[in-house]
């Protein structure tokens, strides 16, 4: 019973000494990881998989893997531009980013802590122009920026009852890196980050002002996810890119809400 209270207390100390906000939103997020913790790791994971998926990793040459890195450049200049201008500059200093393409079926894109995207061709039948392709990454490099993965993480660490210091590489501890591993499907065919639903719709309203920043109108977010949907349904089980998101219906009620918003940062 005294371990049990002090293993609560310890908890109770790591809660109230790792809470802050995210930026753009001002949310409070439990943050036990800081970057130069979870960025190793994440850059670490993407070069991984580039080996592992080499064979479908598309040539920057190809049409479709232009497309997708033009969109990606547009984008990360927004948020680089956003980030800046907001003093949250120190937050992305030491990211890496870098845009691929995948050759796989699945309908599916992420990005890593870092700016470590990834964008698959399976999804780009869905997306068909630059406002749906622009609506999918601006999500996807919001989570990022939101620091939802670290987050995610930390939240494990704590059930775990894993600590965390500063300077200390997690990656070396085989029980952080198993969880950083089960987050990003580190080692399966399709990687895909897992969020909670509320970090789900965070990323969607930052994504929609960092798209509006770099130049596409965010109300066509809308047309993407109803494709989304309608590519979905019947569908034995979620796309890999749906399967821990919030409904559709409430995705895009929450969209609507956002829209005016994001709608500030959109100029031609």
């Amino acid at each position: 019973m005294k371990k049990l209270f002090l293993s609560a207390s310890v908890a109770g100390v790591l809660l109230f000494n790792s809470c802050s906000t995210v930026p753009l939103t001002g949310r409070s997020r439990f943050d036990l990881v800081s970057n130069d913790q979870v960025l190793p790791m994440a850059f670490q994971a993407y070069s991984t998989f580039l080996t592992e998926n080499k064979a479908t990793v598309l040539s920057a040459n190809n049409a479709q893997a232009l497309k997708v890195k033009t969109i990606g450049s547009r984008l990360i200049t927004a948020v680089k531009s956003y980030m800046n201008s907001n003093n949250y500059g120190n937050l992305i200093a030491d990211y890496q980013w870098e845009v691929n393409v995948v050759q796989n079926n699945e309908k599916n894109a992420w990005c890593m802590p870092g700016g470590k995207i990834v964008v698959y061709t399976g999804i780009l039948p869905v997306t068909q122009d630059d406002a749906g392709l622009a609506t999918v990454m601006g999500h996807e490099i919001a989570h990022a920026i939101a620091g939802h993965s670290a987050e995610r993480m930390s939240q494990e660490m704590v059930a775990q009852g894993i600590g965390a210091a500063a300077g200390v590489a997690l990656s070396k501890n085989p029980k952080t890196q198993g969880i950083f591993n089960t987050l990003y499907g580190v080692g399966t065919p399709v990687a895909m980050l897992k969020f909670s639903r509320n970090q789900e719709l965070e990323a969607d309203r930052l994504g929609l002002i960092f798209m509006a920043m770099a130049g596409y109108n965010p109300q066509n977010a809308t047309a993407f996810w109803n494709r989304m949907s309608a590519a979905s349904a019947g569908a034995q089980k979620p796309a890999e890119f749906l399967s821990t998101h919030p409904s559709d219906e409430t995705r895009i009620a929450q969209i609507q809400k956002y829209l005016p918003e994001a709608q500030q940062y959109y100029k031609k």
